[in-house]
Formats: C-alpha cells, sequence, structure tokens
C-alpha cells in the first residue's frame, strides 16, 4: 500500500506548496523511495489548455500530450521524472466523469451527490497513482476555506480511513506574516488557518512556515501549542534566492525523517544530496555571467515563461555561470526599435506562443541576431520567425509574411497542413505531447543531443510548410531535425552563424536542474563564446 503526503495551504496562494512537495518527493526519491506527485486544481477547467498565460502562466505538457498546471514542471525537475495525464486532476475532470458515468446509468438510479460520488472518484484516482509507489504526494491547491476546494478536502479527509490512517500525512503549508509598524512577525493568521482546516476534519501533522524572516524557538513552540503539533513538525521555510535550496533547508530540519516516522517507514539510508548543493553552489556563486534577452509576447506574468527561464538557469549552472535574463516584450522591439531593446546581450531566446500580435517584433529580432551573429534559439513560434524573417528577408518569398499565418492563405511559409483546417474551424487542433524526431548528422543539432533520435513535447498549431523547405535550404537555411512519424520539420539552423536555431518543441520543458537540456546547454555555451568567457 502506498503511503500518502497531502499537501494544504492557508492564507494566501503562491506560498510554494509545489515546491514543498516537489522537494519532498525529491528527499524521499532520494531515500531511495519510488514516488509519484499529484496536483489537484479546484477551477472548473477540464485542463489548463485554455487558460490566458497573463492569468495562469504557463501551460505545462507532458509526453502524453496532458496540458497542465506549472506546477508539475516543478515537480519533474526535482524529482528527476517524467509525469502524465494522470498526474492532474481538476474539477472539471471529475465532474465530466461522473456525470458521464450518470448519463450511462452507472450508477443504477442513484441520486449523484457531491458526497459520495465526487468524493468517491477523487479517491479513485489517488488510489490507482498509487500502484506501484512508495510514496504518492498530493498537492491541493488554493487555500482552506475556498469553496472550489472542499470537495477535494472531504475526499483527502475520508482518505485516512480508506487507506488506513498509517498510511496518511497531511502537511499544511502557511504564512508568518511581517508587519512593518510592529517589526514583528505574527503567527494568528497560521492558528486560523489550521483552524479552518480542523473545522473540516484535517487535523495537519506538519506545518511549513513561509517566513521572510527568522523564526524564534519560541514563536515555534507557540504554534506547536495552538495548533496541536509537536515543536520539531513546525518547520520553517524562509524566502530563497533559488527554489533549489528548499530541499536542502527542508533535509536540515529533518522533515524527510518527519515523514517516515508519522507514516511508520524505516529507512537507514541518508539522503545524497551532493548534486543538489552543487546546483545551489554554481547558481549563487558562479564567477561569471552572460545576458540571454527573452523576448516574447507574456512577459508581463513572470509565470509564462516559468520554463524557459528555469531551462535557462539550468545550462548556466552546467557552464559554471551565471545567467542573466533581460526580459523584452515583443510589441516593445517593434515600437522601441530593436538596438535599444537588445543592446549588448550576450544571446536572444524567442518562446513560443499563439496569435499575431508582437510577432512582427519577433521577426525583426531574428533579423538583428541573423545579420549581427549572436546566438539565437527559437521555441515552437520563436522557430517559426526564424523560417518566415528568412524566407522573407533572404529568399524574398511571397507567402512569407507573418499576417499571412491564416488558414485561408493558400500557400503560406508556416501554415495549417490540410488535414487541419477544417478541424481547425470547429475549434482548433493541436500536436500535443512528444514526437520522436530523427536528426541530420554533421549539425548542430545533432552535436548538441550527441544522437540520432530524440523524442521532444510539443504544443502548437502551425507547422513549417514542407513546399518551401527546398527553396529555403538553398538560400542556406539547414533542416536539421525531422518529425520521424510525420515528415514535418522540426529543427532549422543557420550554418556558419555563431549560433541560429530554432525547434518546433518545447525542450524547455525536459530541462532538470542536474540534466540541462542539450539545445539550452549548446545555445547558453555559444553566448559564453560571443562574449568570450574561458
Amino acid at each position: 500500500m502506498a503511503k500518502y503526503v497531502f499537501i494544504t495551504g492557508g492564507v494566501v496562494s503562491s506560498l510554494g506548496k509545489g515546491i514543498t512537495a516537489a522537494s519532498i518527493g525529491t528527499l524521499l526519491k532520494k531515500r531511495g523511495f519510488r514516488v509519484s506527485i499529484i496536483k489537484v486544481d479546484p477551477y472548473l477547467n477540464v485542463d489548463a489548455g485554455t487558460m490566458n498565460p497573463f492569468q495562469h502562466g504557463e501551460v505545462f505538457v507532458t509526453d502524453d500530450g496532458a496540458e497542465t498546471d506549472l506546477d508539475l514542471g516543478h515537480y519533474e525537475r526535482f524529482i528527476d521524472e517524467s509525469l502524465c495525464e494522470e498526474n492532474t486532476v481538476t474539477t472539471g475532470k471529475i465532474y465530466s466523469r461522473v456525470i458521464e458515468r450518470e448519463r450511462r446509468g452507472a450508477y443504477l438510479g442513484a441520486t449523484v451527490q457531491v458526497i459520495p460520488h465526487i468524493t468517491n472518484d477523487i479517491q479513485e484516482r489517488l488510489l490507482k497513482a498509487g500502484d506501484g509507489r512508495d510514496f504518492v504526494i498530493v498537492e491541493i491547491g488554493g487555500t482552506v476555506g475556498d469553496i472550489e476546494g472542499l470537495p477535494f478536502l472531504e475526499a483527502i479527509r475520508q482518505m485516512s480511513d480508506r487507506a488506513g490512517r498509517e498510511n496518511v500525512l497531511y502537511c499544511h503549508v502557511t504564512l508568518i506574516p511581517w508587519l512593518e509598524a510592529a517589526k514583528e512577525l505574527k503567527t494568528k493568521p497560521t492558528q486560523h488557518s489550521v483552524q479552518e482546516l480542523r473545522r473540516i476534519g484535517i487535523l495537519p501533522n506538519i506545518l511549513v512556515c513561509r517566513t521572510s524572516y527568522p523564526m524564534t524557538e519560541d514563536m515555534k513552540n507557540k504554534i506547536a501549542l495552538f495548533c496541536s503539533v509537536p515543536p520539531e513538525a513546525v518547520i520553517e521555510t524562509p524566502d530563497e534566492p533559488t527554489i533549489y535550496r528548499v530541499p536542502l533547508s527542508l533535509h536540515r530540519q529533518k522533515l524527510d525523517r518527519l515523514v517516515l516516522k508519522y507514516l511508520s517507514v524505516s529507512c537507514e539510508r541518508e539522503p545524497d544530496l551532493s548534486d543538489w548543493e552543487q546546483v545551489v553552489d554554481r547558481f549563487m556563486n558562479a564567477p561569471k555571467s552572460v545576458e540571454i534577452a527573452l523576448v516574447g509576447k507574456y512577459i508581463q506574468h513572470k509565470d509564462a515563461y516559468l520554463s524557459v527561464v528555469e531551462a535557462l538557469y539550468h545550462a548556466g549552472i552546467a557552464h559554471n555561470v551565471k545567467v542573466k535574463v533581460r526580459s523584452v516584450e515583443s510589441t516593445d522591439v517593434e515600437t522601441k526599435g530593436v538596438e535599444a531593446m537588445l543592446e549588448g546581450v550576450d544571446g536572444i531566446l524567442i518562446p513560443g506562443g499563439f496569435g499575431n500580435r508582437g510577432i512582427e517584433g519577433m521577426i525583426v529580432t531574428v533579423r538583428h541576431a541573423r545579420e549581427n551573429e549572436i546566438p539565437l534559439l527559437g521555441i515552437c513560434l520563436g522557430m517559426q520567425m526564424m523560417v518566415i524573417e528568412y524566407a522573407r528577408n533572404v529568399c524574398h518569398l511571397a507567402g512569407a509574411h507573418s499576417q499571412e499565418m491564416d488558414p485561408a492563405t493558400v500557400h503560406p511559409v508556416i501554415h495549417l497542413m490540410e488535414e487541419q483546417v477544417s478541424i481547425d474551424k470547429l475549434g482548433g487542433t493541436m500536436r500535443l505531447g512528444a514526437y520522436d524526431c530523427d536528426l541530420v548528422p554533421g549539425t548542430e543539432a545533432r552535436r548538441a543531443y550527441g544522437a540520432d533520435r530524440i523524442s521532444e513535447r510539443h504544443r502548437h498549431r502551425y507547422e513549417f510548410n514542407n513546399t518551401y523547405r527546398r527553396r529555403l535550404e538553398d538560400a542556406g537555411l539547414k533542416v536539421s531535425g525531422i518529425c520521424a512519424e510525420r515528415d514535418l520539420v522540426e529543427i532549422v539552423e543557420l550554418p556558419g552563424h555563431p549560433w541560429f536555431l530554432g525547434g518546433q518543441f518545447h525542450g524547455e520543458l525536459k530541462s532538470r536542474p542536474i540534466h540541462p537540456h542539450p539545445l539550452f546547454a549548446a545555445f547558453v555555451g555559444a553566448a559564453i563564446k560571443k562574449k568570450g568567457i574561458n
């Protein structure tokens, strides 16, 4: 029987429940256990695929094509494992399945209710996730007291009976705010949050307290007394310069040992965190730095390109340099000028996105990088802009204008494939999940990966138009990666340029702090070379 660790949050959102869950998963995996992590989102959306990046941040895509919350990215980066559709649960998913069952008569005429039908469906998903695992860590999104989260809290309350009390642990993440006027930390919000959780019927075993200032022992003892937990179960999580220090901090406070103790699991093996210590040391103390311009459409939201920024950091860690990211709104490139916005950068990255807004600024950015020999990495939409710029300014092709990226256009350079057009009119379709890609020998892509065939994750609708492939290659643009299944162009590059490469996929989704993505590592290496760092 798998052991379950439920992570809840109180007072405010964005306290770091996802990082806490990921860190616990890291520590348990380092001890040799088989670990999986699930994110529960109480919103009514079936998945994150239709959500506005300005509101929700990036959409993280798994190998099997699930469009998920960005916390799954944290989970994968921390436990260094690929997750899948089963690792994400939403209210929309649960209610859709229960209603579909009711329509089929699966409930034999019973009155279908939140309890037990919705709560049972939630528990069935959690129990299934425990197959073949020692630990399942479940993060409940939102905060205690949110009306939409109540069915999930009730479901995990019942889990202590269904799975056995010895197999369930509750960890509550809460805030210890600093009041500037009083010049002190306050524990009352945490006390009230725990009281609300206990009113629902959940008694937390461990409290993880997010704070900006160190907590005193007296304060921890006070929280322990009022919240009915042992003092050693009050864990402090201060603001950190990098999220990768959190597992080290939690291990120093013996959180992993506490989890094992509560769940009656014996383990003499201590986690080897030397690789994480090196990651943190290099992130904090790298002797030199490079600056990368991130030219995107959703720069105003800090989480819209979360995985891209983390992948750049991972590449910097691999090279022992600090990567400084200059966030540039692509529409500003159009209005303020490319030279003003990108002066002095060592490399440029153009990430993914949807719609026409700001893409002319991206095309101008591509030309600036190409003509001035600045290392450039294009991801998804960024790769498409590289193709359009080259077709427009080098090949002078009629179908190379961004406003022609429309299904009604006959022959755009970047287009909807024929079989997609009719489906798109009915609501849209995308290529989602992992696809194999064959790499061309002797190319930058092949050298970066060190392999002939790779697998990368996709989330896009438009494709490279093979009608123009020969003309573009005759003009010097090299196709260096082809989708093994469908003869679709996956990677393009420009021979002779210090680094000019675009991928149709989202390589950032597979980057890990200990195993950086090959293209990001090679790209940052090119930026280092441009800057002249030894």
